[in-house]
């Protein structure tokens, strides 16, 4: 029963931004896509509640190459970009800015987080020339299949399979696959295998509590309460 309630809330969702998938593409035939993009993405970070989750997705799976049919977009999260990919079993915070990005299955990113292209978007330069002029580089950022980004943190880099990224870090660096960061600039706290990241007697766990979404279960109970951090469960 719960199955077959989801499916029909994805396809009433679907149904709903028909309208708009449809405008938005005529727009793109007169207007550049990216300049239109972020227009609709602001306005759909203001739908609240589950509904809004729903909507979002459902736009997002009609415009971005690729969204997972479960992935969750909370309230106030904003993509700069058409070309973001979202993964299946994402989950991602309110109030969220991301640019060009790949984020893979099972990512999770609390909320307040900022995923920028680079911290090179300005480059070398004459004083006399306006800093706006000086073309510098966007680099895609590639966030990894399990990989956990604390509240609050910046990431301008890429984040390895299953790395994790203490609340409030600075990512400047690449973060390599099953390690922990923390800080600003970000600093590795621990490498390791799997087991040795996610053991709750470790010491990295505990330092990195601000990049675990407690409660989060993949959707498997959608009447889980809502976390501390801001994290829900999420509804496929």
């Amino acid at each position: 029963m719960k199955e077959t309630l989801k499916i029909g809330a994805n396809l009433a969702a679907r149904i709903c931004v028909a309208p708009a998938i449809l405008l938005y593409r005529l727009e793109t035939a007169f207007v550049a896509g990216e300049r239109i993009f972020p227009g609709w993405s602001q306005a759909l970070a203001l739908l609240p509640g589950v509904t809004g989750v729903y909507l979002r997705r459902a736009f997002f799976r009609g415009i971005l190459p690729q969204c997972g049919r479960d992935a969750w977009i909370s309230f106030g999260t904003i993509f700069s970009h058409s070309t973001v990919c979202v993964g299946s079993g994402v989950y991602i915070g309110s109030y969220c800015v991301i640019g060009d990005a790949d984020i893979q299955d099972d990512a999770m990113i609390a909320s307040h987080v900022s995923v920028i292209n680079g911290g090179r978007q300005h480059g070398p330069g004459q004083s006399s020339v306006a800093l706006r002029e000086r073309l510098g580089t966007f680099p895609r950022v590639s966030i990894g299949r399990n990989a956990w980004i604390g509240e609050r943190a910046v990431v301008m880099t890429d984040v390895g399979d299953n790395g994790v990224v203490g609340a409030g870090a600075v990512v400047t660096k690449p973060v390599p696959p099953f390690t922990v960061v923390v800080g600003v600039p970000a600093r590795v706290l621990q490498r390791g295998c799997a087991s040795t990241v996610e053991s709750p007697e470790s010491a990295a766990f505990e330092a990195a509590r601000g990049a675990m979404p407690h409660g989060w279960n993949g959707g498997r109970d959608d009447h889980a309460p809502e976390s501390h951090s801001g994290l829900p469960p999420q509804t496929a």
